[in-house]
């Protein structure tokens, strides 16, 4: 009997180990969202800017900006607020200018 109690005892480390990778992970992906709404937040907040049009994607610290804006003038200001963005240490641009009437 105490050599399958050992056996479960050892069986239960390995999906430990996994749920905490799991969760870990889990982590990240929250920690991400909430870093997107925090610079979506401040670009929706900038005046100037249409961010109705822009999509923020958080990996850790480097912020991508994907979407389109009506100006150009507006694709600068977009990179701009998002990196005086508190935490952020990259800013990728993906935005384009959209035609007049978009």
């Amino acid at each position: 009997m105490a050599g399958a109690h050992a056996q479960m005892a050892g069986s239960d480390a390995e999906p430990t180990t996994a749920v905490s990778g799991t969760a870990d992970k889990k982590a990240l992906k929250a920690a991400n969202r909430k870093f997107q709404k925090t610079v979506m937040r401040s670009l929706s907040q900038t005046r100037g800017l249409d961010a109705s049009n822009i999509l923020v994607v958080a990996r850790g610290a480097v912020v991508t900006l994907a979407g389109s804006v009506p100006k150009a003038e507006q694709v600068e200001l977009a990179v701009s607020t998002a990196r005086a963005v508190s935490g952020v240490s990259e800013v990728r641009n993906d935005l384009t200018i959209r035609p007049e009437g978009l």
